[in-house]
């Protein structure tokens, strides 16, 4: 069965930048879907008006006082009106049953204009306007009148013209309202953009000044804030100081308590050393059993209530370097010779005698077991996107085969007794690197001894 994964959240810049574009694009949409409505009818009006002045020409025609007298119907002074199917055409029906009459234009060539009644068009005061399909089908603008002249007649006079005249206007009004509006859309985006960058730019300040803290570059957070966000960064302040306030408390504790204990222990082991004998050698090794146990499990208190500590950050090369200097002397005799190798200035994310604890019992471990060489290589590394500081500790000792390697790094497991030790050491270095969501694998090294290496989180 597929889990279903999950939805990524946008972020409050990109929520506020996505509605105000989306906002800006309908506004803009409805904007322009009216004026292109109003557009058109104010194309369409003055159009009309030119074919209504047409038919207010051939209407005076019709009214001249006398045959002799009347002008010749239709001589408009349009020269399209006489070229064959040019599109425009004017046209004068007679509706009178006794003496019906057509007469058209020259460029009708002999055929008919529909009538906008018969094609279903409302009549307004005596005229009516459409669309119609012309001789050529072609598509025309009409404008037609009726024209009652008592005991001349009823005429009904049409004039029509190509309508791709109003569609190019149209087109071109379209055009250039749409880059004008797109570039518009543009602007508001821009603006909203730039708005919300200033707006929110104290908010990734605070992250900043947080994250600083978080890595141990900061103490407390600093700056000036607006006021909305100035009580925010009061409270987070206040929030570090409580958890510095707590750890103290809790290391203040976790030292009392080691003193409280250690100070008894140490009583049992002097009256048992001054009384020889075998209860005296049992109460002995219980009591240095019972030292190493509260020992463990204080550092183990002690790491755990610092692992979730604000800002503990520690570099690792001058505790590496410390570290190697120490184990030298301590296995002068052994003459080992440590190498190290290690890649830019890495820093571990935690308290620094945690991670002198760790390496500490690495570095033991192998120099306790090496013939000749230990060496220690540290580098950055990812994973599943965190970033980690990878340490590997090396020797050329009799190693350990693949099934005790896992056993070795339970508490108290030791597998070979000739050597001292309690059995804790890798243990707590397990213990330790699982506080700090860390991890610890052995495994074989090159020249056959073991290779221990550690991951923890970096900076």
């Amino acid at each position: 069965m597929r889990l279903p994964q999950r939805i990524v959240q946008p972020s409050l810049s990109g929520r506020l930048i996505g509605l105000a574009a989306l906002w800006s694009f309908i506004i803009l949409l409805v904007a322009g879907l009216i004026l292109f409505a109003l557009q058109r009818q104010v194309t369409e009006r003055g159009f009309d008006e030119r074919l209504g002045v047409y038919v207010k020409e051939i209407v005076a025609d019709l009214a001249a006082p006398s045959d002799n007298d009347r002008q010749l119907i239709g001589d408009l002074g349009e020269p399209r009106f006489d070229l064959p199917l040019s599109g425009w055409y004017w046209q004068v029906t007679r509706i009178d049953p006794d003496k019906p009459m057509i007469k058209a234009s020259r460029s009708l060539v002999g055929g008919q204009l529909p009538r906008l009644e018969d094609m279903g068009a409302e009549e307004s005061r005596g005229v009516r306007k459409g669309y119609i399909i012309g001789p050529d089908d072609r598509r025309l603008r009409q404008f037609e009148r009726l024209i009652d002249a008592g005991e001349e007649g009823r005429y009904i006079i049409a004039v029509s013209a190509p309508a791709d005249e109003i569609l190019d206007d149209i087109r071109d009004f379209r055009t250039a309202l749409s880059i004008t509006f797109g570039l518009l859309f543009l602007a508001l985006v821009f603006s909203t953009l730039l708005q919300v960058r200033l707006g929110l730019a104290p908010l990734a300040r605070l992250r900043q000044s947080v994250g600083a803290v978080r890595v141990g570059n900061a103490q407390r957070i600093d700056g000036d804030y607006p006021p909305d966000l100035r009580p925010l960064a009061g409270e987070l302040n206040q929030l570090i100081e409580t958890n510095r306030e707590i750890l103290d408390r809790a290391r203040t504790h976790v030292g009392n308590l080691a003193h409280a204990l250690k100070t008894p222990l140490s009583v049992i082991v002097n009256e048992a050393d001054a009384s020889p004998g075998p209860l005296a050698v049992k109460i002995n090794e219980q009591a240095v059993l019972m030292r190493d146990q509260v020992n463990y499990y204080l550092d183990r208190a002690r790491a755990a209530a610092l692992s979730g500590a604000l800002g503990g950050v520690t570099e690792v090369e001058p505790s590496i370097e410390g570290l190697i200097r120490t184990f030298d002397k301590i296995y002068a005799a052994k003459h080992i010779d440590a190498s190290v190798e290690i890649a830019g200035a890495p820093r571990f994310r935690g308290e620094r005698q945690d991670l002198e604890e760790m390496l500490g019992n690495l570095l033991d471990n192998a120099y306790k077991w090496a013939e000749e060489r230990v060496s220690v290589a540290v580098e950055r590394c990812e994973r599943d996107g965190r970033p980690l500081i990878s340490v590997t500790v090396q020797d050329d000792g009799p190693g350990l085969p693949s099934a005790a390697r896992a056993e070795v790094l339970h508490r108290g497991r030791r597998l070979d007794e000739s050597k001292p030790g309690s059995g804790l050491g890798l243990s707590i270095v397990t213990d330790l690197a699982k506080l700090y969501a860390g991890v610890l694998t052995l495994d074989e090294a090159e020249g056959g001894g073991l290779k221990a290496i550690l991951l923890l989180p970096a900076v």
